[in-house]
């Protein structure tokens, strides 16, 4: 669920402008709300219906609901054109009004057939033969009829034209296959009300306003070049210092909670990935092999194995466990190019990876440990609202029964202790164990996955990894994977938009620009620049323009402190300081300035 946390200036019916707040609507989705999943569901049908009265060679496949709205897939030889939507709307308006009836039929798989082949729809065909019974059908009024298990709303009558809006037409591939028809999606949105629609609308001019990508541009962060194979990303030094900072965070914090760091290599023989079962059940996102001295190699899609092979090759009793061993590792995995999405979708991302080893008596405490230490170290960046979901026991899955249900009464037993609310998704864990995935909430509403905290018997099975029991019995230690950004990448990506690029005084690239106002002030920029930077503050001096378009710049730069030097200030060894978040701070002295903003950094307050 998503609340509107901002608000908005328009023109009232004066043409005066005002302020308005939409932080009390909630934009709920699909999932979260049964009603808009019928409406979003029923949506997409009437959008497909007025397609084909309008484009009578469109051909139709998939028009499923998506968390805020829908889309359908259309085989069409013309691309749709932003004119096309405003006349499918039109249409869907038509329809709307008519308050045509929604109807369910079950038929045989043979009448269904038939009745697809009557109407020439090829795609409907494949679909029919995927399908299990019993085979349903949506009737919209007596001219219209898709293959659906439903749900839908009773009548289009219920949908409120209003609230509905076509939002953009892109490329898809047959079933998601490259190498199949290439097809049209229409996507839009569906609401109850309109206010709900004006919520949305400007929560997406808000995430268009706060694209990493753009931003990541404009701010000279990271580039994803086409020169690199795309999806590799190339850390400018403004971006890898805002990285180095993020980095040498989670490093001191993990060495502060008992953890020890390790470092792994980027390839490994194939037999490992073998082993670990990646190559068997992952193999389609690697990448693919090479051959090296007649040995077969792999980029590494996981860190986990080399962390049990750094396990293996050491002896260890009760006595020694827990081992908390963390690592940022590169990894690499295939993604289609289709697919990729700036920082938050890349070919090359580094996790924030840790593994540890317990004992089975040892899961709540060690549980409980990263909760903590994940809800630190969120919170220091500003995310405080969590949603906490715990996926339980799958279908298909290895290790006993008794080891499951131990698991996943430790994993309960940590969120109860931490006093947590949670979700249980039930049957929602991997093959190889229960797991806590945590979400977090962004400053315009939106939730992220990213911390996930996983339990695994696969894997200490797998390459026979024990521990010397207190009777000397040699047993299986308890495997726990997490991850707290889920890759660096991503979180930055995720931090970017969070923040608009103003990033907290720690966190900024350069913390600070001066601006002398005339030549004859640069030489003493310099002097404080350089006391500035002994003292732990990144600062640069803008020089060769006038003054007014020096604060300009640094204002689009979204410098944190920019302080303005001329006659006065020289002569009484002060600076005119202002906070981009806090506004004019006066004047004050070099030492008194560097003891504002190293206390802010050392804290890592949010504004100054």
């Amino acid at each position: 669920m998503k609340t509107v946390s901002a608000a908005v200036k328009e023109k009232n019916a004066e043409g005066k402008a005002e302020v308005k707040d939409y932080s009390h609507v909630k934009l709920l989705t699909s999932k979260e709300s049964d009603s808009l999943l019928r409406i979003r569901h029923t949506t997409a049908h009437v959008m497909a219906m007025a397609v084909q009265r309008l484009f009578k060679d469109a051909k139709c496949t998939i028009g499923p609901w998506i968390d805020r709205g829908f889309y359908y897939d259309f085989a069409y030889a013309e691309t749709f054109s932003p004119a096309d939507l405003k006349q499918i709307k039109k249409e869907m308006n038509k329809i709307i009004n008519k308050k045509l009836p929604l109807l369910r039929e079950e038929v045989t798989r043979e009448e269904a057939a038939r009745r697809i082949t009557a109407i020439n729809e090829p795609y409907k065909l494949e679909i029919l033969e995927g399908l299990t019974e019993p085979i349903t059908i949506y009737h919209v009024g007596d001219e219209w009829w898709d293959l659906c298990a439903g749900p839908h709303v009773e009548t289009t009558g219920d949908l409120n034209g209003r609230a509905i809006e076509l939002e953009s037409v892109a490329g898809a591939y047959w079933r998601g296959d490259e190498n199949k028809d290439q097809l049209q999606r229409i996507y839009g949105t569906a609401w109850e009300t309109e206010e709900q629609l004006e919520a949305y609308n400007f929560m997406k001019a808000e995430a268009a306003r706060r694209d990493h990508r753009k931003i990541g541009a404009d701010l000279n962060l990271f580039s994803i070049q086409e020169s690199t194979g795309g999806g590799l990303v190339l850390w400018h030094p403004k971006g890898a210092m805002a990285r180095h900072q993020i980095e040498t965070y989670w490093k001191d914090t993990h060495l502060n909670n008992g953890y020890e760091l390790i470092y792994s290599p980027h390839i490994a023989k194939l037999d490992l990935w073998k082993t670990s079962g990646h190559y068997d059940f992952y193999r389609e996102n690697m990448f693919d092999q090479m051959a090296v001295e007649d040995e077969v190699y792999q980029l590494k899609p996981m860190n986990c194995p080399f962390h049990v092979e750094v396990y293996k090759d050491g002896f260890y009793s009760y006595k020694d466990l827990p081992k908390r061993w963390a690592e940022l590792g590169t990894v690499y995995r295939y993604e289609r190019s289709g697919t990729m999405h700036g920082l938050f979708r890349v070919r090359g991302f580094t996790q924030d990876d840790a593994h540890i080893f317990c004992l089975p008596s040892q899961v709540t405490e060690e549980i409980l440990g990263v909760l903590d230490l994940t809800e630190e170290i969120l919170t220091t960046f500003g995310f405080t609202d969590l949603e906490i979901n715990l996926s339980t026991r799958p279908e298909k899955s290895v290790g006993s029964d008794q080891i499951w249900s131990d698991a996943e009464t430790a994993l309960k037993e940590a969120l109860t202790l931490k006093k947590w609310d949670y979700q249980v998704d039930e049957g929602g864990g991997a093959f190889y164990g229960p797991k806590i995935d945590i979400k977090i909430k962004d400053a315009i509403g939106r939730t992220w996955q990213c911390s996930t905290i996983q339990l695994d018997f696969n894997l200490p099975e797998r390459f026979e990894m024990f521990y010397n029991d207190n009777d000397q019995t040699k047993r299986q230690p308890i495997m726990i994977h997490r991850a707290i950004f889920g890759s660096i990448e991503r979180f930055f990506g995720i931090l970017t938009e969070n923040y608009a690029g103003d990033f907290p005084l720690w966190l900024a690239p350069v913390q600070m620009r001066l601006l002398p106002i005339g030549e004859r002030h640069e030489t003493f920029c310099y002097e404080v620049a350089a006391e500035m930077k002994k003292r732990g503050v990144r600062v640069e001096v803008a020089t060769g323009m006038r003054l007014g378009k020096a604060v300009r710049n640094a204002e689009l730069a979204k410098i944190p402190i920019m302080c303005v030097i001329g006659d006065a200030e020289m002569e009484a060894k002060q600076l005119a300081v202002r906070s981009k978040q806090m506004g004019d701070l006066g004047n004050m002295s070099v030492d008194a300035l560097i003891g504002i903003m190293t206390n802010a950094i050392d804290t890592k307050a949010k504004v100054i």
